[in-house]
C-alpha cells in the first residue's frame, strides 16, 4: 500500500512541476498573436470598405446629437 501511495505522490508531484514550468514560460504564442492582429485588421478593413459611408453618417449624426448642429465642421 505504501508503495502505491509513494508512486502516486511522485506522479502527482511531477505533473504539478511540469504544469508550473509551463505557466512560468513567458515566451508567448507569437504566431497566434500575429494571426489575431492580422484577422482584426482584415475585419476592420472589410467593414470599412463595405459600410464606410453609413458609419460616417452614423458618427456625424451622433456628434450632431451631442454638440448641436451649429458645432459640426466638415
Amino acid at each position: 500500500m505504501n508503495d502505491q501511495l509513494i508512486k502516486a505522490h511522485v506522479r502527482l508531484t511531477d505533473a504539478v512541476r511540469r504544469a508550473t514550468a509551463r505557466l512560468d514560460d513567458e515566451t508567448g504564442d507569437v504566431p497566434g498573436w500575429v494571426l489575431i492582429t492580422l484577422m482584426t485588421a482584415a475585419l476592420v478593413t472589410g467593414i470599412w470598405a463595405i459600410a464606410g459611408e453609413q458609419l460616417k453618417g452614423m458618427f456625424e449624426r451622433a456628434i450632431t446629437g451631442v454638440t448641436g448642429p451649429d458645432q459640426v465642421h466638415n
